[in-house]
């Protein structure tokens, strides 16, 4: 009867929301970022700390890094743009930037953008940390 029909069409619809909406909100499916100080010196260093990535887009050719201090967001730390070979392990010292000084222990984010071959962003991920 009609009834039953209109109830099909109501439990496909969910069915197909709450899917899509699982989708979008399932982060084992998101471009991520991780990062550990590794040899990094407090005030005496310009090399990059070593990163990880998980998911990177497919269609990347460059990923663009900055890192702000979170305590002191004025202070430029700047970043660098490495080209994406398939490599998900960037070593210490993958680009230069100003490396964390601090006062006292302050937190600091990494920030990554996946690039296509244009330049268009694809994805974005961060990732914070203490420092020291």
């Amino acid at each position: 009867n009609g009834n039953g029909t209109v109830g099909m069409k109501n439990i496909a619809g969910l069915i197909v929301l709450t899917a899509g909406m699982a989708a979008l909100a399932s982060p084992a499916q998101a471009f991520g970022l991780s990062f550990d100080w590794g040899p990094t010196k407090k005030c005496f260093d310009s090399k990059s700390p070593p990163i990880k990535l998980t998911k990177v887009p497919n269609g990347t050719a460059k990923i663009r890094f900055r890192m702000i201090d979170l305590n002191a967001p004025n202070y430029q730390h700047g970043g660098g743009t490495v080209s994406f070979d398939g490599k998900t392990s960037l070593p210490y010292g993958a680009f230069r930037y100003t490396g964390p000084c601090p006062p006292s222990t302050h937190t600091y984010q990494i920030s990554a953008e996946a690039l296509d071959a244009k330049g268009k962003v694809l994805a974005k991920a961060q990732a914070r940390k203490r420092f020291p």
